[in-house]
């Protein structure tokens, strides 16, 4: 895609920007008014020829105005959009969610959807990490009874698990301050799905290794009952109100995939690249997905990408806000977790 002279990318600019505030195709005479070109109408209709011929936008009907094409969103996204920033207020929201989120790891991804949804106004999206891939950060037996433990362990992706470890017999405290550092040593650094393997069968005479093995087998349960990739989707609603952006979609379709969560983390998975990634109409694989834009990015705890956060809506949607958004709350969520 070649550069456009400044003056074609000020009408593109305009035409984007009216077209996404408007809904309405946009005209010689709007880009004329808003643009500052200080040109005529008529030197503008000449340059919005070039631009339609070298299909950065289209003509819907023979009297209306121009709309963005795809080609011309991604330039706009490329070149023209500049880098993403939210206004004051809107950042305001966003940190004050997350300094004041008190959430269980679900909640406060579920929670987190619901907030992009809303400073979007589009649907949004939260996958967490596969279980089975997550790391442990920090391993710990509690002692909460004579023959009650309490297994903790704080994963890569900031999520704290907890699993009851009960126990056949009474245990000195040596023993459980003992148990507790081999539990460390083990786990620390290793995944969630070598659980496993991890404890070797402890010698009949190892009461301390008896009690680490046992108190892996209660976490590969829990793991095992929280198997896959939680995803939680916020603001179906307004995907569903922004009907009328769509041509050739059926938005029912839309709703559908956004409850087939094996489904939509895959494609997430699949379009996320390392930083933010914006995908936009036919640049989308999925046929129900040509006339949608996917703004995505990772969410990263203790330096390592732990999930993926975006929106989802029509094409014509405002791409700098749409950007600005999803990287803030992807940093802050980050932040969140890291703490």
């Amino acid at each position: 895609m070649r550069s456009l002279d400044e003056r074609k990318a000020a009408i593109l600019r305009a035409i984007v920007e009216q077209y996404v505030a408007a809904a309405a195709p946009v005209g010689s005479q709007t880009v004329t008014q808003t643009a500052g070109l200080g040109v005529s109408a008529a030197t503008v209709r000449n340059e919005m020829s070039v631009l339609e011929s070298e299909g950065y936008i289209a003509q819907p009907h023979t009297s209306a105005g121009r709309v963005p094409t795809d080609r011309g969103y991604r330039y706009f996204v490329d070149h023209l959009a500049g880098a993403p920033q939210l206004p004051g207020a809107e950042r305001r929201r966003i940190a004050e969610f997350f300094t004041s989120a008190t959430l269980a790891m679900d909640e406060l991804l579920g929670q987190t959807s619901q907030l992009l949804a809303g400073i979007t106004a589009h649907a949004a999206v939260v996958v967490g990490p596969e279980t089975q891939a997550v790391t442990v950060r920090a391993a710990q037996l509690v002692r909460l009874d004579d023959r009650v433990l309490l297994a903790v362990v704080v994963l890569s992706d900031g999520e704290v698990g907890k699993q009851v470890v009960a126990l056949d017999d009474d245990l000195g405290d040596d023993e459980v301050v003992a148990a507790n550092a081999r539990f460390g040593a083990l786990l620390e650094g290793r995944r969630l799905a070598d659980l496993a393997t991890l404890a070797p069968d402890p010698h009949p005479d190892d009461r301390v290794g008896a009690l680490v093995q046992t108190a892996c087998e209660a976490l590969r349960a829990h793991a095992e009952q929280h198997e896959g990739e939680a995803l939680y989707v916020g603001g179906v609603s307004r995907l569903a109100a922004e009907g009328d952006a769509f041509v050739a979609t059926d938005v029912a379709r839309l709703l559908e995939l956004l409850e087939q969560h094996t489904v939509l983390a895959a494609l997430l998975r699949d379009l996320l690249g390392p930083g933010l990634t914006v995908s936009i109409g036919s640049e989308n694989e999925r046929a129900d997905l040509r006339e949608c834009s996917i703004v995505l990015a990772p969410f990263v705890v203790g330096g390592e990408a732990a999930g993926t956060i975006g929106v989802l809506g029509p094409t014509r949607m405002d791409y700098r806000k749409a950007r600005a958004a999803v990287t803030a709350v992807s940093q802050q969520l980050g932040r969140r977790l890291t703490r």
